[in-house]
């Protein structure tokens, strides 16, 4: 096959040489089995490289992209041996005292999470984190550490483990932080826990990343995330910088009990979604009521294109899923834009009294 630039490319080949150019073709299929549908990806990742090789760019580009390569390739290999587990991102302040009230509900936290067989993800420091971990347990904790000059260890629970990455650039740690999550928590923190939340809300909000459940968790009584949420109502919605649906893709808690029942929820019919084209389908362990879809026709009208929703099963693009093939899905033309709103509609199919029964 000739080499050609496809969709994934950030500009038009430029690779003169015949030569390298059969070089990529034949080194991509070396190096991918035979029966990948990711041959195309890997050679216009061979592309990439070799571009940069010609063009030789200055040493500091080199060492971003090499270490980036690095860096990715190693997580995604470590992260691999924890796939199909579902996993929960914890952030909050690395500088929070043992005997803070906060750290012994960062301790709890991790328990309950690990009691519903769910694996603790934190950036594998003290304070919030080292707590998270320590409730969780090894086989329940999951570290992305981050090298700094000063402050930043792994926590006893998984340095020296298999469960740890360490990372170079914030941005690919930050990546993995949200890619993993199929649910984040926050407790109170720093201009990191703060960075963080804004970041998870705009990828949700902007479509970038899937919907998850998005908890603020305080300690009873505590104001830091109340306070947070007041500023967001006054300075972000009410001067029309968000919308007001944008503040039901985050729930707030004051217990460890309320997070756990947030999660739960969220998946007791939710599984997934997905762009199938132009389609996007919500997968569901189980199939709604007549009734159902059609309030959800009526309620949620603004979010469809053509206001049109239907139950259906799983289209053929959708093997490469094969444990999502038994899922019921709800599919319509989603505008792509109020994610807030779509939020809404995933509390309405996780209602039980919805779900057709068996």
């Amino acid at each position: 096959m000739p080499y050609e630039a496809d969709a994934y490319s950030a500009q038009p080949v430029s690779i003169a040489s015949t030569e390298l150019r059969d070089l990529i073709d034949q080194l991509s299929r070396l190096a991918t089995p035979h029966d990948s549908a990711n041959l195309e990806l890997y050679r216009t990742m061979l592309s990439s490289v070799t571009r940069m090789a010609q063009a030789d760019r200055n040493r500091w580009d080199a060492k971003i992209m090499m270490q980036t390569l690095h860096e990715m390739e190693h997580a995604f290999s470590t992260l691999d041996q924890f796939k199909g587990r579902r996993k929960v991102t914890v952030f909050g302040s690395a500088r929070t005292p043992a005997d803070h009230p906060l750290y012994a509900q960062a301790r709890e936290l991790g328990e309950a999470l690990a009691a519903l067989d769910l694996m603790v993800i934190t950036g594998a420091g003290g304070g919030i984190m080292a707590a998270a971990h320590e409730g969780a347990g090894l086989d329940h904790s999951i570290g992305l550490n981050i090298t700094l000059p000063y402050e930043q260890t792994a926590n006893a629970t998984v340095i020296g483990s298999e469960h740890l990455l360490s990372f170079h650039f914030f941005f690919l740690r930050k990546l993995f932080f949200v890619k993993e999550a199929d649910a984040l928590v926050l407790l109170p923190g720093g201009f990191g826990t703060l960075d963080e939340a804004l970041e998870v809300l705009t990828l949700i909000q902007t479509g970038k990343s899937p919907i998850v459940p998005v908890v603020l968790l305080d300690q009873p009584g505590g104001q830091f995330w109340p306070a947070t949420l007041s500023y967001l109502t006054e300075q972000l919605q009410d001067n029309g910088y968000i919308l007001p649906s944008d503040l039901k893709l985050m729930r707030l808690a004051h217990s460890v009990a309320e997070v756990v029942e947030e999660i739960t929820r969220f998946y007791s019919n939710y599984h997934s979604s997905r762009w199938l084209e132009d389609l996007f389908v919500i997968r569901m362990h189980r199939p709604l009521t007549e009734q159902c879809l059609h309030q959800i026709s009526h309620a949620f009208a603004d979010l469809c294109t053509d206001g049109s929703f239907q139950l259906q099963g799983p289209c053929d693009s959708e093997q490469d899923e094969p444990e999502c093939i038994e899922l019921t899905r709800l599919a319509f033309n989603f505008n792509g834009r109020n994610y807030g709103r779509l939020r809404e509609l995933i509390d309405v199919i996780n209602q039980p009294a919805h779900w057709l029964n068996d």
